[in-house]
């Protein structure tokens, strides 16, 4: 793209469509200066033609409801992709590459199930597909990886990866809420959906870090495959009691490289308080990388939000407008990138957290320590609260590092002791 101004189209024009286009007016000198190219927004798909928009990027922007209006206009430079969901986007974005545009976007779910078909598509047609903003919002995660780190071997990625979800964690610890008083919160404060399951449950998350699994181990973990484990059954005793031990409790996303093979998951764990990740409160991501040659790295900021969203787009769209012929989709050679060597999830070895409810009488810490102990469960810690005699108290176990397979086997028969009234409560600790 050599021409000075640059044509863009705009798939969506919701809270980040129109973040976006605010930040292009307001920065429109600087973006100049950057790129020697003035970046125009020339049509926007929409599904209502007929709602009043509050803020109209340029007077001669056209509105229209028809895809096709996008994909025949060979004026259009760059397709910017921000509808959400699968299917339409999938179109969007397939046809818009075979019609000769660069595109831009934001859809983490999209990539997550059907970016290698479309990376291969891109590389074929020698376009950009730029996806910045589908992971972790503004924090500039995908370039960092795909670019700054490029030398790198990666180690290790731990992070928070939802702002929803860590908003409700966050409420939970610091107000002593339950759950669904926390949600409702989240909604209210317009950080969840009215259906929140894609947060609360991890898919979003899961998203995110597939993703980023690609740009750091240049594998494809399929998502169908991913462990995932949610924050809706997260009870505030467990924040409390976790508290009391020196305990934060956070959705974690996570990918480690063990002699060439990946452990990743996403999964509610105890940090401790003084860890990096655990200070990060609120709807703010963050996260942690490791390099064999650079060390720890951590990014934070707002995983969110109509600027900060509009941000990371932009950025994709000055990349592509500089005129590098270096077009760089996944930070990796290949079309399509070989299928992960994963370590069966199971095998994962952790420090973990028990919580039992048990009848308070003899022999109850016994039988327990005797079960953990056939199954190569070091205990650290052992507490029993007190309660009145006869009823059912919390017992917390902390252990030492031990396999999660153990765990597991291990679970399966402390639950069936006939002292033992409610499933225990188990998270791993980082």
């Amino acid at each position: 793209m050599d021409k000075k101004t640059i044509n863009i189209a705009l798939a969506g024009f919701g809270t980040v469509g129109t973040g976006l286009a605010k930040i292009i007016r307001e920065n429109k000198s600087w973006i100049e200066r950057r790129t020697g190219k003035r970046l125009v927004i020339k049509k926007i798909l929409v599904r209502d033609l007929t709602k009043v928009r509050s803020f109209v990027p340029d007077p001669d922007a056209r509105f229209t409801s028809n895809m096709d209006d996008l994909l025949m206009d060979k004026g259009i430079d760059i397709v910017v992709e921000l509808m959400g969901g699968i299917e339409e986007a999938f179109t969007l974005i397939d046809s818009s590459l075979r019609s000769g545009k660069h595109v831009v976007t934001a859809n983490k779910a999209l990539l997550a199930e059907k970016g290698n078909e479309l990376f291969a598509l891109a590389s074929e047609k020698k376009l950009g597909l730029y996806y910045e903003a589908s992971v972790a919002g503004g924090i500039p995660i995908v370039q960092t990886l795909k670019d700054s780190l490029a030398g790198n071997k990666i180690k290790s990625i731990t992070g928070i990866l939802n702002g929803t979800a860590n908003f409700i964690l966050s409420e939970m610890t610091s107000k002593g809420l339950d759950f669904s008083t926390a949600l409702n919160a989240a909604q209210e404060n317009g950080y969840a959906e009215a259906d929140p399951t894609l947060d609360i449950e991890g898919i979003d998350a899961a998203h995110k870090l597939t993703i980023l699994i690609r740009l750091a181990h240049g594998a494809d973990y399929p998502l169908g495959i991913l462990p995932i484990q949610g924050i809706s059954r997260v009870n505030a005793k467990d924040i409390s009691l976790a508290g009391e031990f020196g305990y934060v409790l956070k959705l974690i996303a996570q990918v480690r490289e063990k002699s060439e093979h990946l452990q990743a998951g996403i999964f509610p764990a105890l940090l401790p308080c003084d860890h990096i990740l655990a200070k990060v409160d609120g709807p703010f991501n963050s996260i942690l990388l490791e390099g064999n040659a650079v060390g720890p790295i951590m990014l934070y900021g707002q995983g969110a939000g109509d600027l900060p969203t509009g941000s990371a787009v932009l950025s994709d769209i000055m990349s592509l407008a500089k005129d590098n012929s270096a077009i760089d989709n996944t930070g990796f050679k290949e079309n399509i990138l070989p299928k992960a060597q994963i370590v069966e999830p199971e095998l994962a070895v952790y420090r973990h957290y028990f919580r039992m409810s048990a009848l308070d009488k003899p022999g109850v810490l016994s039988a327990v320590s005797g079960v953990m102990g056939e199954h190569n469960i070091s205990i650290a810690q052992a507490v029993q609260k007190p309660g009145p005699e006869g009823k059912n108290v919390p017992i917390v176990f902390l252990t030492h590092r031990a396999q999660l397979k153990s765990v597991y086997s291990a679970l399966k028969v402390i639950d069936k002791f006939d002292f033992i009234t409610a499933p225990t409560v188990h998270y791993r600790i980082l």
